[in-house]
């Protein structure tokens, strides 16, 4: 590994006592430069090659539309869980289905990240939206945070004040990110290098940029959430992906300390190659599962339609409600009838037919206020969504 320094340190005072912050370098690289060869070539070609699977899967299926609801989802329940929120995709769909005005304060935290990525991505698209940019991710960012546990820490907004991460106070954190006085010029810096014209592959320049961003720490709250929203807009932006389908926060949910210890090493020893190595064994890794989850997903889908077509009870309403369960794979009787436009009986009878079906399974055990789920979908969906047990 070529060494190579990628900050230097300053003298702060955070809660009474003097530290010293790290201040990144600019991207990209330097001194020496990053070098694409040898393991890391490999390792970005097949990245590269089954990034482009995914991508090609979003074509293949009926709807890119129900593929993005599935992934976005699962992106926002893990990435959320990293930062340890207790709510599960299961939760999440539940509170969709019951369409309730105040979720749990966990599964708020999800749903705002949903908002925040569906802001983000619809400014992106839209000629008179936002660029890719802070303001960009200061608003995404004031959507992540609003209305819980993280509200009162400035939310949209640039911190104003030291921070420091891990231990109990400043002098034995992990980690001192740079003072409040240094962010606009490093942040600045950062916007540029997303617009710059560079040489390196866009999907290694996305690495960088994570780890950069996360190594400037610009708010109170929520970094690590709106940094990994910011691979999947990279990723989207730059054309290598037309959708967030790569639910990347999986791997680093996986591979938790390997995560961490890969971002200290650049900062402590300037291993940029340790780091892009693991990120792209990462996004290999989960477009390749992604892929055999859409396949998966695809094909229950058709043999699920088939059979029901089939089936003696089939009915127009049965089927149109069937063809909403991958948007919405928990039901009521009232999100049936909303879904399909339909009577109270009509609804009911169409959630019959798919329970004799054996595609809809009623989840409460009531005989009142039943939730009816879609379970062999949100059984292969669900898969690293679930909450880590308690050490």
């Amino acid at each position: 590994m070529p060494k190579r320094t990628t900050g230097q340190y300053e003298n702060v005072t955070a809660g009474g006592e003097t530290v010293d912050a790290f201040i990144p370098f600019d991207l990209p690289p330097a001194r020496p430069a990053l070098v694409i060869g040898g393991t890391l070539e490999h390792r970005l070609r097949e990245a590269e090659q089954a990034l482009l699977r995914l991508d090609l899967a979003g074509e293949m299926v009926p709807s890119l539309d129900w593929f993005i609801y599935a992934f976005v989802r699962k992106e926002a329940v893990i990435s959320s869980q990293i930062e340890g929120t207790q709510a599960s995709l299961v939760d999440l769909l539940a509170f969709e289905a019951e369409e309730q005005p105040a979720p749990n304060a966990d599964v708020e935290e999800v749903t705002n990240y949903l908002d925040a990525l569906a802001y983000a991505r619809g400014q992106l698209a839209s000629e008179r939206g936002l660029p890719l940019s802070m303001r960009l991710l200061n608003e995404a960012h004031r959507r992540l945070m609003r209305g819980v546990h993280g509200a009162n820490k400035q939310p949209g907004d640039v911190r104003r004040s030291q921070n420091w991460i891990g231990g109990s106070r400043p002098a034995n954190a992990v980690y001192v990110p740079p003072p409040p006085d240094k962010l606009p010029r490093l942040l600045s810096e950062l916007e540029k290098y997303i617009h710059a014209d560079d040489a390196l592959p866009k999907l290694m320049r996305a690495g960088l940029l994570h780890v950069q961003f996360e190594t400037i720490h610009p708010y109170l709250d929520g970094n690590g959430r709106i940094g990994r929203l910011l691979i999947a807009l990279l990723l989207e932006h730059w054309g290598l992906l037309r959708a967030p389908l790569l639910y990347l926060s999986l791997f680093f949910k996986h591979h938790r300390e390997e995560y961490y210890r890969r971002l200290n090493l650049v900062r402590l020893e300037g291993d940029w190659e340790g780091w892009i190595d693991f990120f792209l064994d990462g996004v290999a890794t989960i477009s390749n599962e992604a892929v055999v989850s859409a396949r998966e997903l695809f094909n229950l889908i058709g043999a699920d339609r088939a059979r029901l077509l089939s089936a003696e009870s089939a009915s127009v309403s049965a089927m149109r409600l069937f063809e909403q369960l991958p948007r919405h794979p928990i039901v009521t009787v009232a999100s049936a009838m909303k879904l399909i436009d339909a009577s109270k009986p009509t609804a009911t009878r169409a959630i019959e037919v798919l329970v004799e079906a054996d595609i809809l399974v009623e989840t409460t055990g009531k005989k009142r206020d039943r939730s009816f789920a879609y379970r062999a979908y949100m059984e292969r969906l669900r898969s690293g969504t679930e909450l880590d047990s308690p050490g």
